[in-house]
C-alpha cells in the first residue's frame, strides 16, 4: 500500500492480538506507530520487536489526561499524527441485566474514548494536509442477537459515528471509515474454541460462506487499505472484513422458504 511512510499512526487496544497484526502492518508498510495499551508488558514488547519507529505509550482511553499524555508523546516522537485506529473496546455485556454503570462504562470505552482522541488529533491532522481513521464496529452492530446489548448497541453507533465524522472532517481531507470483522482468530475466538483452530474454523464456516475464520492480518489488511493512497477518494463508509457473514441474511443463505413446499 502506498503513501504510508514517514507517516505516524496511533492504534488504540495495539499491544496484542488484532491491535498488534495492525500496528505490524502499519509499521511493515513504513509508518511509524505509536501502540497505546493498558497492556504494559505486550506493548513495550511489541514496540521493542518493531524497532525505533515503534513507541508505547500506557493509555487508558476513557482517562481524559491519559489521552492528552499519548497526543503529546506521539507529538514529541514523530512531530504529529497522520492515522488513528480506534481498535480498543471492551467486551462487558450483562444483556438486558447490565447495570447503568456497565452501559456507560461500555458506551465511554468503546464509542466516546474513540471520538474524543480523534477530537485531539484533528489540528495536527489539519496541519499535516489530511489524515485517515478507521473506527472499529463489528457484525455484532448490524444484528439482533440474544442475551447481548452492550456490544452489539455500541458498535452499531459506532457506524453512525464514522458517517458523522467523516462528513465533519472531509473538508479537511480527513477520511473516516469503520471496519466491521466477523469472527477473527483472537483472544476471544481462541479462548472459547480452547486453542483448537480447525474447531474455530468448522463452526465458524457455517456462518461465513469463505469457510472459516479470519486472521488478525485479514483485518489488519484492510485497515492498511483504508489508511493508504489506494483508499484516498474513500470515507464514511463500513468495510466488512467478515468473510461474507454480512450478506447471508437470517437464513445463512439458505433458501429458507423452499421448505414449505418439502
Amino acid at each position: 500500500m502506498t503513501g504510508l511512510s514517514g507517516k505516524t499512526a496511533i492504534v488504540t487496544g495495539g499491544a496484542t492480538s488484532i491491535g498488534a497484526a495492525i500496528v505490524r502492518a502499519l509499521r511493515g508498510a513504513g509508518a511509524n506507530v505509536a501502540i497505546a495499551d493498558i497492556d504494559d508488558a505486550s506493548g513495550a514488547v511489541l514496540a521493542r520487536e518493531l524497532g525505533p519507529g515503534a513507541l508505547f505509550q500506557r493509555c487508558d482511553i476513557t482517562n481524559d489526561a491519559e489521552l492528552d499524555s499519548l497526543v503529546a508523546a506521539v507529538t514529541r516522537a514523530f512531530g504529529g499524527v497522520d492515522i488513528l485506529v480506534n481498535n480498543a473496546c471492551t467486551f462487558l455485556d450483562n444483556g438486558l441485566s447490565s447495570t447503568r454503570e456497565e452501559w456507560l462504562r461500555s458506551f465511554n470505552t468503546n464509542v466516546a474514548s474513540g471520538a474524543l482522541l480523534l477530537h485531539r488529533l484533528v489540528p495536527t491532522m489539519k496541519a499535516r494536509g489530511g489524515g485517515a481513521v478507521v473506527n472499529f464496529s463489528s457484525i455484532a452492530g448490524k444484528f439482533g442477537q440474544t442475551s447481548r446489548a452492550l456490544y452489539p448497541v455500541a458498535k452499531a453507533a459506532i457506524l453512525q459515528l464514522t458517517r458523522n465524522e467523516a462528513m465533519d472532517l472531509a473538508p479537511h481531507k480527513i477520511r473516516v471509515n469503520a471496519i466491521s470483522p466477523g469472527w477473527t482468530w483472537s483472544a476471544t475466538i481462541e479462548r472459547l474454541a480452547k486453542g483448537d483452530r480447525k474447531k474455530a474454523d468448522r463452526i465458524g464456516g457455517e456462518f461465513h460462506p469463505l469457510g472459516r475464520v479470519g486472521n488478525a492480518e485479514d483485518v489488519a489488511n484492510a485497515v492498511l487499505f483504508l489508511c493508504s493512497d489506494a483508499a484516498q477518494f474513500i470515507t464514511g463508509v463500513d468495510l466488512p472484513v467478515d468473510g461474507g457473514y454480512a450478506m447471508t441474511g437470517p437464513d445463512k443463505g439458505k433458501p429458507a422458504m423452499g421448505r414449505l413446499a418439502e
